[in-house]
């Protein structure tokens, strides 16, 4: 009988077990491989809590993981079974020549001083006619109030910019005129209507028949054009009275396009989310919610988590999050966290001061949760006089632009300028090497060994600056090395690359063993390793999302 009862007690826990290792809900596979809940958007984030968002797919431990689109970087975990090397967080470096657009015309000053940067805006590399392209936010000429217009730029090479005159608004290079705040120009490079390949997420004032009256509220509008310089009249508008620093951006992963709208969260400045395969119907579904309840459309995001930058002036002002853009890049997405560090308006036109806005940043797979491993500034202030960010640093749409080995990130900066405290707004330019937000690192020997991938390419390309050594081992998915691909076989590495071939002895591609489960082991010396791909061409075109884009890109 006690050997039924203890019988009968180990099936039920074992059952229990297999229950409890299994996920609680169902899977779908996004278009970069990762897989994420059926039911979406998740409503798991607590309003009331400072701290990280919690990242599922980094605790899920994904079985096998596609690594079909794009360059794969070690921005997290997510790719990584086992290593001894260390992840190192880099920062890009501002140019020597900002600001690289200032306001040199009449029409970029307002009653507030000279504007000439991106509030959100974008700038994008065009293939159509091999242009970068910039649509940024200028004082209007209406001198008695604080308002403001779109204006246009382009370059030849990123660094250089005109301010083209387009004569649609007299002789300048102003493409909308309607008042705004913040505003997204985003570039839809899949578009197969040509009058609808540029689209205007824009905070405006329209005068709208609102609450029984006719008035000027807050509203986040949707506009079209084919060339990015004349456009339609609004196609779209959102409810209610809106808030002034909504954004959006397209999430291809997932194919929706994403409304990142401010709310005032118990803990300040904080963002709702609202997703939609139709950008129409996302603007439409658009609104201010005071109560998440009220709107299930709308759903409560993120705010400031516990480790955000605090002001060395105001240590006592809690960070908030002042505005969130984000875009594709390769297999993951780049989003961008204006941190908010004070003080209040009201505070710095008292003192004379900007206030501290600086950009840090997230790194997502599924385009919701976004992993943090760093919380220093991406793109910050320089509190030195003259500098042209000496506060407020804010995020562009597009960005990062791909120009050769490097990565254009822009941002807009604002001068110390006590008589006009919140004016003097500049454009500013750094560079990043290639994928290089994050590189595993060892000054000594270590290894890195992936979890199990599936692939359906031929050519293993490498990005990597090594001062020793790098070999490369393929493992089957029971650990065993495949005959012909082990480290002593691989052709060592090193030297500077971020596009570097690996072969081993008679083989220059996977053709043999492709559509396998594999394991990668890295064997690497001194030096550092920021992403690999598997590429059906042994140029080594990656399938992947290129951002704002750039010139000779594939």
């Amino acid at each position: 009988m006690q050997k039924k009862a203890l019988l009968f007690a180990l099936i039920i826990l074992f059952t229990f077990q297999i229950s409890w290792s299994q996920t609680p809900y169902k899977v779908k596979t996004l278009l970069n491989g990762v897989e994420v809940q059926d039911t979406w958007p998740p409503q798991t984030n607590k309003i009331d809590e400072r701290k990280e968002m919690p990242v599922p797919y980094l605790q899920r431990n994904q079985k096998v993981i596609p690594v079909n689109m794009g360059r794969q970087l070690f921005v997290d975990d997510f790719l990584i079974k086992s290593t001894n090397l260390a992840a190192v967080s880099h920062t890009p470096v501002y140019s020597k020549s900002n600001p690289v657009l200032e306001p040199d015309k009449e029409w970029e000053s307002n009653a507030a001083g000279p504007y000439a940067a991106p509030f959100s805006d974008g700038i994008w590399f065009d293939e159509k006619d091999q242009k970068f392209k910039m649509w940024y936010l200028a004082g209007s000429p209406k001198k008695s109030q604080q308002s403001f217009h779109t204006c246009y730029a382009e370059s030849k090479d990123g660094i250089n910019w005109q301010k083209p005159n387009l004569g649609i608004y007299g002789n300048t290079n102003i493409v909308d005129t309607f008042d705004r705040d913040a505003s997204v120009i985003w570039l839809d490079k899949q578009q197969t209507d040509p009058l609808k390949r540029f689209l205007m997420f824009s905070v405006q004032k329209p005068l709208t028949y609102d609450d029984g009256r006719f008035q000027e509220i807050w509203k986040l509008v949707l506009k079209y054009s084919p060339d990015g310089i004349n456009w339609s009249n609004r196609v779209a508008q959102s409810g209610g009275d809106l808030s002034d620093r909504n954004t959006a951006f397209y999430n291809p992963f997932s194919d929706k396009w994403v409304i990142s709208i401010r709310y005032e969260s118990p803990f300040g400045r904080a963002r709702n989310y609202l997703e939609n395969k139709s950008p129409e119907k996302a603007v439409n579904l658009t609104r201010s919610v005071k109560n998440n309840a009220k709107d299930t459309n709308t759903i409560y995001w993120f705010g400031a988590d516990n480790k955000d930058p605090r002001h060395p002036s105001f240590k006592n002002i809690d960070p908030q999050i002042y505005n969130f853009d984000a875009i594709a890049y390769e297999s993951i997405m780049l989003g961008y966290f204006t941190v908010w560090q004070g003080p209040e308006n009201n505070v710095c036109d008292s003192l004379g001061i900007q206030k501290r806005n600086e950009v840090l940043i997230g790194y997502s797979r599924d385009g919701f949760h976004y992993s943090r491993p760093s919380h220093k500034p991406f793109m910050g202030v320089n509190e030195v006089d003259g500098a042209w960010n000496w506060g407020n640093v804010q995020s562009i749409a597009g960005v990062p632009l791909i120009k050769g080995d490097s990565l254009y990130f822009y941002v807009s900066g604002r001068r110390l300028n006590k008589e006009m405290w919140d004016a003097y707004t500049t454009t500013g330019l750094a560079s990043l090497r290639r994928d290089g937000f994050v590189s595993m690192n060892t000054n000594k020997t270590g290894y890195l060994l992936t979890r199990d991938l599936a692939f359906d390419g031929d050519y293993f390309f490498i990005n990597e600056d090594v001062k020793g050594e790098l070999r490369v081992e393929i493992e089957d998915s029971n650990g065993n090395v495949i005959p012909g691909f082990s480290a002593k076989d691989c052709i060592p590495m090193k030297g500077n690359s971020t596009k570097f071939l690996v072969t081993w002895k008679g083989k220059k591609s996977l053709s043999k063993i492709k559509n396998k489960i594999i394991k990668v082991k890295f064997y690497l010396t001194k030096g550092d390793l920021y992403s690999f791909c598997i590429s059906p061409w042994s140029t080594g075109e990656s399938r992947g999302y290129t951002a704002g884009g750039g010139p000779g890109l594939s």
